[in-house]
């Protein structure tokens, strides 16, 4: 049973400048909610219990936002609006919350190496918040499916790219053992196009062994010193059973301008609230 899944959350944010100048990233507001609690919700659908979130200097908002807000919900249940007031307690209600600090950007692999403790002996998530997934199923549900069907180990999320823009992501090179899903045989870190062993890039959700831990300890430092969380995963491959996934659902690259801009229209056009005057508006801008 997958019990915990990590949030890293301490990146600096700085595709969004100056808006996040001093506020992060991941408290962006998609409609009505954050990114990051897309991801936390995703995760308690697919039957995650506990939260750890990677967080770093100006990152206060994030705990606050799930933490109780005394002062707030006295305020709407002496108002009367019990709609609201319930919104904010099922925010603190859906899970439980730990945090630990990453003090330095040190990347992927060095924040989920900053959770050893926290997640202990036992198979855990990670979910990147900049990836938003709209699914029928949670990815991460679809994950743990295959996780428990195929007996796996660890399981990547993956999706198919542009050749062009392999550079950007982890590759895999695997081998297909069912529809949508791959056995590892390796991977590569953003390779240029006439390197990548595939056009399967890695995308912001994992199920990974405990035993990423001591293979994050010997991984060295790459490009910026920063530690591969790639590197440490491929060098597991090899001892044990690594999938990949094609997951079901469209993803939207929240983690920049455009594929926020995007996310945010799509998410908006599908809420019975929202959608019909947006479909006006778009149908109007698009006259002009």
């Amino acid at each position: 049973m997958i019990r915990k899944a990590v949030f890293p959350a301490a990146g600096f944010g700085t595709r969004f400048l100056p808006a996040t100048k001093a506020s992060p990233k991941e408290m962006l507001p998609l409609v009505d909610k954050p990114l990051i609690q897309y991801g936390v919700e995703e995760a308690r659908a697919a039957g995650v219990r506990n939260m750890i979130i990677v967080t770093g200097r100006g990152k206060n908002a994030i705990e606050d936002h799930f933490d109780v807000a005394y002062e707030l919900e006295d305020l709407l249940q002496k108002k009367g609006d019990g709609a609201q007031l319930a919104t904010v307690r099922a925010i603190t209600d859906m899970a439980d919350f730990f945090y630990v600090r990453q003090n330095m950007p040190l990347g992927l692999g060095h924040a989920v190496l900053r959770t050893m403790d926290l997640v202990g002996e036992e198979p855990f998530a990670v979910v990147l918040s900049d990836d938003v997934i709209d699914s029928k199923v949670p990815v991460l549900r679809q994950m743990i499916d295959v996780y428990e069907r195929y007996s796996a180990d660890s399981v990547l999320a993956i999706q198919r790219v542009p050749r062009e823009h392999v550079s950007r992501y982890g590759i895999i090179k695997g081998k297909r053992i069912a529809e949508g899903v791959y056995e590892v045989l390796d991977m590569v870190e953003k390779p240029k196009p006439a390197r990548a062993p595939s056009d399967l890039a890695i995308i912001g959700r994992y199920i990974l062994s405990p035993a990423i831990f001591p293979a994050l300890v010997k991984t060295r430092p790459g490009a910026g010193g920063e530690i591969q969380l790639t590197d440490a995963i491929r060098s597991l491959a090899g001892r044990e059973r690594v999938l990949a996934y094609e997951f079901e659902g469209v993803r939207y690259d929240a983690g920049n301008k455009l594929g926020f801009l995007m996310a945010n229209i799509a998410f908006a056009l599908k809420d019975p609230e929202l959608g019909p005057d947006l479909r006006v508006f778009l149908a109007k801008e698009k006259k002009r």
